[in-house]
């Protein structure tokens, strides 16, 4: 009984290790140097990236206007030195960083589904402190992340939690007042280079 228990408990310790992710943090000047803040209403934007071959939903993240603007992109590969980050949390995201994140994303293989909805201004900062609480999130996590958040939002509660972009996207379309967009680029699917190229821009 007691081996028993001894092996069951190192099991948790390999799983929770086997989640674990690496902590990113930019320092407080790089952050504060960086904060952008939004010219219009405070919003909250979901944007979920999907398969042109299959349909299927691959990433999801958020961006959020509030009192700065802020990008909850979990476990995103997309990164730009001009856009501090602190456990997926991206600052700094002006048009232009955020015209760079679109293209990175919508390629000959992905469009990129962009669904805007108004909040208030206490939603937007709930929402901003709560991406930043949240902590860094591990591969294949981008939509439970997000739906976690989401769920203890005022007037978000309706979206449940889930594991798949498509669901969270197609959740997120029935709250009211949420105005879709679609985003297609024909830019070749390895983006490695269109990244580089990227950063030794702005």
């Amino acid at each position: 009984m007691i081996l028993r228990r001894a092996l069951a408990a190192l099991g948790l310790v390999l799983t929770l290790g086997a989640c674990a992710t690496e902590s990113v943090w930019a320092p407080d000047e790089a952050v504060a140097r960086a904060a952008h803040v939004p010219e219009g209403p405070p919003s909250l934007t979901l944007m979920t990236m999907i398969s042109n071959r299959d349909g299927s939903g691959q990433h999801s993240a958020l961006l959020i206007d509030g009192s700065q603007r802020v990008l909850f992109d979990p476990a995103g590969t997309w990164w730009h030195p001009q856009a501090p980050e602190r456990n997926d949390v991206v600052f700094g995201m002006h048009d232009a960083l955020f015209a760079h994140y679109m293209d990175y994303h919508a390629r000959e293989t992905f469009h990129v589904v962009v669904q805007e909805v108004p909040v208030s201004a206490e939603v937007a900062e709930h929402l901003i402190a709560a991406v930043q609480e949240y902590g860094p999130v591990p591969n294949a996590q981008c939509s439970i992340s997000i739906t976690r958040i989401l769920s203890r939002t005022p007037g978000f509660e309706s979206l449940g939690t889930n594991w798949f972009p498509r669901r969270t996207m197609n959740a997120f379309a029935e709250l009211p007042g949420v105005q879709t967009n679609r985003v297609y680029d024909d830019d070749p699917d390895e983006n490695g280079a269109l990244l580089v190229a990227q950063q030794q821009q702005l």
